[in-house]
């Protein structure tokens, strides 16, 4: 079995699917293994695999937001109902608030514009196995915008500044050990400070703590 990260490229652009395969082949450790044009040929050939055993499944799904059939926020919530695991990545030429937030509130780790260079679509493919979500800037931007207007007032849901602060640095993607050395106290407070934010917001994952500070306006 390849210890290279797989990957799914679903977009009904044919040259977009090919510019993608391409960038991807450069990089050691990279894999595509599939192709589709529509959430829904995705999601079929996502059956079919997972009834094959000699089949690998994709670890990572690059997803474009608007395709005929089913679009990439529909496909996007499917998916991760029905396979977990894996991550799905929103690349997308739009920047809309409202699907910047429909698009994560379906579950993609993160939200790429499609203008973004080779470097950054591998370090966000990267670390989106990792589960760790990347946005840029503009993206952030929307997201919390979008957010804002939905929630006017964010709650403080009884966090300490210190767990607030862990909070925020975990939606900017640090890890366990960069928000140690930013906040000077050891990882094992960290990781106690982010056992304390799951059962406080009643989360499961960090992955879900950012797109928590985001959803309240807070980054």
């Amino acid at each position: 079995m390849s210890t290279n990260i797989q990957i799914m490229i679903v977009d009904d652009h044919d040259m977009v699917r090919v510019g993608l395969r391409t960038y991807i082949s450069l990089e050691p450790g990279l894999e595509v293994i599939g192709e589709a044009s529509n959430g829904k040929e995705a999601l079929d050939k996502l059956d079919q695999w997972s009834r094959e055993s000699s089949q690998q499944l994709p670890d990572i799904i690059l997803m474009d937001l608007t395709m005929p059939v089913m679009d990439g926020i529909s496909a996007t919530k499917l998916v991760c109902e029905k396979y977990p695991q894996m991550k799905v990545i929103m690349l997308t030429s739009f920047l809309e608030e409202a699907k910047v937030v429909e698009a994560v509130e379906s579950g993609a780790i993160s939200y790429m514009l499609k203008t973004v260079s080779s470097d950054q679509l591998i370090h966000a493919i990267q670390s989106a196995y990792r589960g760790m979500p990347v946005m840029n800037s503009e993206v952030s931007l929307a997201l919390t915008r979008g957010i804002r207007q939905r929630n006017a007032q964010p709650e403080e849901e009884g966090l300490t500044t210190r767990e607030r602060e862990v909070l925020l640095l975990i939606a900017e993607g640090k890890s366990n050990k960069e928000i140690s050395e930013e906040l000077f106290i050891s990882i094992k407070t960290v990781k106690t400070h982010v056992s304390n934010l799951l059962m406080k917001c009643e989360l499961e994952d960090r992955t879900q703590l950012a797109i928590f500070a985001h959803r309240k306006g807070w980054v």
